[in-house]
């Protein structure tokens, strides 16, 4: 239909009388019209779309609420070492400079200190200033290599389970995850499983790679399983990652954590995996103060000179003081490294106790777990009881492990995580019958959980 000059279609007729409406019942409101147009814009970037619910805020506030033993999120309850709390303390006493700023990228002794002490193990001559970014925390060192090196539209290969991070990070980097499961051989009847029974197939990891994978996230000692992968895996994975061009995001932060004889291998420190590889750590991890958030990535300058830039303008900066405790406690461990007084043998002989004892209290009640190579955790099958009892209380929708370990925290005072929210949405279904458990507790954590598997083990009584 011709439209005269000066006339309003009907759409615009339409948007005017809206437009007037809503002044009217604005002004009459006290509100400012120009508050309402803002307001009918989307508010969140796309980027947030799906990935708001946060399963760690939900389950944390349920142990809060109830009387229970927590052993969900993964953090020790004992105190760091001795030599640890002396460094902070003087941080905070020596020194009034360390109350400012220090370089952006890390505080020199602390770039040094790691430099020194992983080129060794790595086999590298690292530059301080190139070649280590410290963050806030290994979960700092993440997101920003996924926001410096994963462009839209980039793949990204996730090993499952997977730490629950590395889905939404692809995300909001614009990369889209492509997963490939840990495949579970069978045991023996009556033999507890093994996190080493959960391994890569060499066919199905082949086939992920593509023209458009950019990266792979491998996390070794795995959280949840606590699966340490291989020489034979690492080399399986390098030899992909090198023919297809694609970089690795190595997240090691419970590499001092290993079990049983095992040895951690760091992929970077493999023929050709340096160039492309970065290899992510945990001062909170490494001495049992996860709240000192000081982590760093390690790697060559054609990959951290991105990280830098996304660091620069982001946080720019990390706390000066905790950088300079972790400085000084790895410096301790330099001078003590392999010896019996290292906290890097003390620590994982004593929390392989703790695991020990956990795996055996768990049996008690027909929890069955699997046993772990290294890391905090330990994942147990509940197949038994969700046979025994299917119709747990919670939406229909909702998995089992995650509506079991609701029924665990109000009927049986243990707090646990659901495994399942380790898997990719399509394999949810497949994994919920395990529930992950931290056993990095102090005894006294370890006996409370103990009277409540008791108080559990006499009503299985008949």
């Amino acid at each position: 239909m011709k439209k005269w000059k000066g006339q309003k279609s009907c759409v615009d007729r339409r948007y005017s009388l809206w437009k007037r409406t809503c002044v009217r019942v604005c002004v009459s409101a006290g509100v400012r019209t120009s508050c309402l147009f803002a307001m009918a814009k989307r508010l969140q970037a796309r980027r947030l779309d799906g990935i708001d619910h946060n399963p760690w805020v939900e389950f944390s506030r349920m142990a809060s609420e109830y009387d229970v033993v927590n052993l969900g999120q993964g953090f020790p309850d004992f105190p760091p070492p001795d030599f640890a709390v002396q460094a902070f303390q003087l941080a905070l006493s020596s020194d009034y400079m360390l109350n400012q700023y220090t370089k952006a990228f890390g505080y020199p002794p602390l770039t040094e200190i790691l430099a020194s002490f992983f080129g060794k193990l790595l086999g590298q001559e690292i530059d301080p200033l190139k070649n280590v970014l410290v963050t806030v925390g290994a979960y700092g060192a993440l997101f920003t290599a996924f926001q410096a090196l994963v462009d839209e539209g980039d793949e990204v290969i996730i090993i499952e389970p997977f730490f629950d991070c590395y889905e939404p990070m692809t995300l909001m980097a614009g990369g889209r995850p492509v997963f490939v499961t840990l495949k579970l051989s069978p045991t023996q009847d009556g033999e507890l499983d093994s996190a080493s029974n959960w391994q890569l197939d060499p066919t199905e990891l082949a086939s992920k790679f593509t023209s458009r994978t950019k990266a792979l996230v491998l996390n070794t000692p795995n959280n949840p399983l606590g699966k340490v992968f291989s020489e034979a895996e690492l080399e399986l994975v390098a030899s992909l990652c090198q023919q297809h061009d694609v970089i690795c995001i190595s997240d090691e932060v419970y590499q001092w954590l290993v079990y049983d004889g095992h040895q951690h291998i760091s992929i970077a420190s493999l023929p050709g995996m340096w160039e492309r590889t970065l290899t992510i750590g945990s001062a909170g991890k490494s001495f049992s103060a996860t709240g000192w958030k000081v982590g760093w990535a390690l790697g060559p300058d054609r990959l951290l000179k991105h990280l830098r830039t996304v660091h620069q303008n982001t946080i720019y900066h990390c706390p000066t003081q905790g950088q300079a405790a972790v400085a000084q406690s790895f410096q301790h461990e330099q001078a003590r490294f392999g010896q019996a007084s290292s906290y890097f043998v003390q620590l994982p002989e004593a929390v392989q106790r703790s695991r020990d004892h956990m795996v055996r209290s768990l049996q008690s009640v027909g929890l069955r777990p699997v046993i772990p190579q290294g890391s905090y955790f330990l994942i147990a099958d509940i197949s038994d009881f969700k046979s025994k009892m299917p119709d747990l209380p919670g939406d229909a929708e909702e998995p089992y492990d995650s509506r079991f370990v609701k029924w665990m925290i109000r009927n049986k005072g243990l707090a646990a995580i659901p495994a399942s929210i380790f898997y990719s949405m399509p394999h949810r279904k497949h994994f919920d019958h395990y529930v992950r458990f931290c056993f990095v507790k102090d005894e006294s954590t370890l006996q409370a959980m103990d009277e409540k598997l008791q108080r559990w083990k006499t009503e299985l009584r008949p």
